[in-house]
């Protein structure tokens, strides 16, 4: 899908528009577009936020629409913050709109642009998936506490100081993948995955990022792209591949039917979650968890040495 400058422009715009905020007599009600956002939003805010994610565990953002529930409580809500960087793209119209009533920021918006990476696919826009490398999602975190602190300055410090004991977790975890990842022989550090939401962490980690579908999974992968990466699979002797929570795997079955033709193994190193946190409830539900999840799943599943649950010793039995 070819995204014209005039429709990137209206969204740089509406990013910069002074917020307006219509605060709550006690704790702020936030609308989160995703996990990620809702997590972060509430441990920098804590007993000062009540915050509802729309989108759950396994969800698409990038083929969500918002339903009529989903409108009710935008528009009740005193803070509404959205990813932005066209990640919810069936809803930023409604989202860039909604900023006339009701305090509408895209967190991701405030990412310096010269760590962004843009993609030939999408004129004049970038791969909204910063939230792989926790180094990138300080910057979202800083900028979810700069909202928080405008619309409600009596917590203004409380805000600041959760920001600071989330950094030092933020940059603990940064670590954690740096040293586990390294762990992983080089030639094996290729991370072929359902859709090319990992572009950031390859970079970061220095590992080589193939998706099947693009960086939109609204995206097609053709029999051509298919065939491609098989014969790529059995040349390369690349013996692992991921699926993602939110996406369906039917395109990574595929290329292990194809591969399997040419009597080439390739197994499934792990489900990850790209684009959606794990359960309720669980560790993997929280930014953190979600990432040492990821990490920790592949540098094992790719021949590297690592924590059996994790950095913090939290993740599901078998994760």
């Amino acid at each position: 899908m070819r995204l014209n400058r005039r429709h990137f422009m209206s969204t740089v715009a509406a990013a910069s528009i002074a917020p307006r905020f219509a605060l709550a007599a006690d704790t702020l009600k936030i609308v989160a577009t995703t996990g990620m956002i809702a997590d972060t939003a509430r441990r920098i805010g804590g007993a000062h936020v009540e915050v509802q994610a729309l989108m759950g565990p396994g969800v698409d953002p990038h083929a969500y629409r918002q339903t009529r529930t989903d409108i009710t409580a935008m528009t009740r809500a005193d803070l509404v913050l959205w990813h932005g960087l066209y990640l919810e793209a069936q809803m930023e119209e409604f989202l860039i709109k909604l900023d006339r009533r009701r305090t509408s920021v895209p967190v991701a918006a405030a990412m310096p642009s010269g760590v962004l990476i843009s993609h030939a696919d999408y004129e004049g826009r970038f791969d909204p998936h910063v939230w792989m490398v926790p180094n990138l999602w300080t910057h979202v975190a800083r900028e979810i506490t700069r909202v928080l602190s405008a619309a409600k300055t009596d917590a203004a410090d409380a805000f600041t100081q959760n920001l600071a004991s989330f950094e030092e977790e933020l940059n603990a975890l940064q670590t954690y993948g740096e040293t586990a990842l390294s762990t992983v022989p080089k030639q094996a550090r290729v991370l072929l995955t359902a859709h090319d939401a990992f572009g950031y962490f390859g970079r970061a980690f220095g590992y080589e990022v193939i998706g099947i579908q693009g960086i939109s999974t609204e995206s097609e992968a053709g029999l051509n792209r298919i065939s491609t990466l098989v014969d790529m699979l059995v040349e390369r002797k690349i013996g692992a591949a991921f699926v993602e929570s939110s996406v369906s795997d039917r395109n990574i079955r595929a290329l292990i039917e194809g591969a399997a033709a040419q009597d080439h193994t390739v197994t499934i190193g792990g489900e990850l979650f790209s684009d959606a946190m794990g359960a309720d409830g669980t560790y993997e539900a929280t930014y953190i968890g979600m990432i040492d999840h990821n990490i920790t799943t592949i540098a094992r599943a790719l021949g590297g040495t690592v924590p059996e649950r994790g950095m913090n010793g939290k993740l599901a039995a078998g994760s």
